[in-house]
């Protein structure tokens, strides 16, 4: 029997705790909980190394989720589910451009909210490098270590990209050239079709832009093709071992 993966409930709601708590252990996962973010906050830094994923809820007494979520990710990597009982768009967007990794609208079933978490933590699990082209990926004057996650930015620095910029940026690397549907980028990355509200995909290749320092829709490296999608431009080039001495943009 594989190990339990552990997952922090954070919601003010006791019988929404309970529930998930329930639920979610029947399902072979450990569960921890907390009815606010001071809370959780705290108790989070010592268990940072186990916890694989946060369901946080927005509406929280003291500081908010936003502001939670905003701390969290400061410090970690973990995703993060928002709930929220808001139908407006503006929080979901908000939670995403704040680090969040998706969201989930109140009233839900728990089934929904176990399907979200498998879906995440599929994708989510450690990166390892395709047998057939190398562990990295060298574009332009950038350098990415797709084992450890790491990119070296045309300056030089390495930054480590959280799962979802990770992720979306390794789709384009292995597919430069080609227009990506929104769809197919949608259905990669959540494993479900693009809402016609839906802003997730928006945010995320606007964030994977700044960590590119490629921001804007008229990026150079991740252009918009009106009315069909996206394209990355760069040529990419898979290597073995980690060049003796990449190339730097002065």
């Amino acid at each position: 029997m594989k190990t339990p993966k552990h997952i922090y409930v954070v919601d003010d709601d006791h019988k929404i705790r309970e529930l998930l708590k329930t639920y979610l252990e029947k399902n072979n996962y450990q569960v921890y909980a907390a009815a606010d973010g001071e809370t959780f906050l705290a108790e989070f830094e010592s268990r940072s190394r186990e916890v694989s994923l946060v369901v946080l809820d927005i509406m929280l007494p003291g500081q908010d989720g936003f502001s939670v979520c905003q701390k969290l990710r400061a410090a970690s990597d973990v995703p993060i589910i928002m709930l929220t009982a808001n139908a407006e768009e503006t929080d979901r967007v908000v939670g995403l451009e704040m680090g969040a990794d998706d969201y989930i609208a109140k009233p839900f079933s728990p089934r929904e909210l176990l399907a979200r978490i498998k879906a995440i933590h599929r994708r989510y699990e450690p990166a390892q490098p395709a047998g057939d082209g190398g562990r990295f990926y060298r574009f332009r004057h950038y350098l990415l270590d797709s084992l450890e996650r790491t990119l070296q930015m045309p300056t030089g620095h390495t930054v480590t990209l959280g799962a979802a910029e990770y992720q979306m940026l390794v789709l384009f690397l292995d597919q430069a050239g080609q227009v990506l549907s929104r769809s197919f980028l949608m259905k990669a990355t959540r494993g479900r079709d693009l809402g016609p509200l839906d802003r997730y995909l928006d945010v995320q290749i606007s964030r994977l832009r700044t960590c590119l320092g490629d921001a804007g829709r008229s990026g150079q490296l991740i252009q918009t093709v009106r009315n069909q999608g996206y394209v990355f431009t760069a040529e990419v080039e898979r290597l073995n071992q980690r060049p003796q001495a990449p190339e730097v943009s002065l």
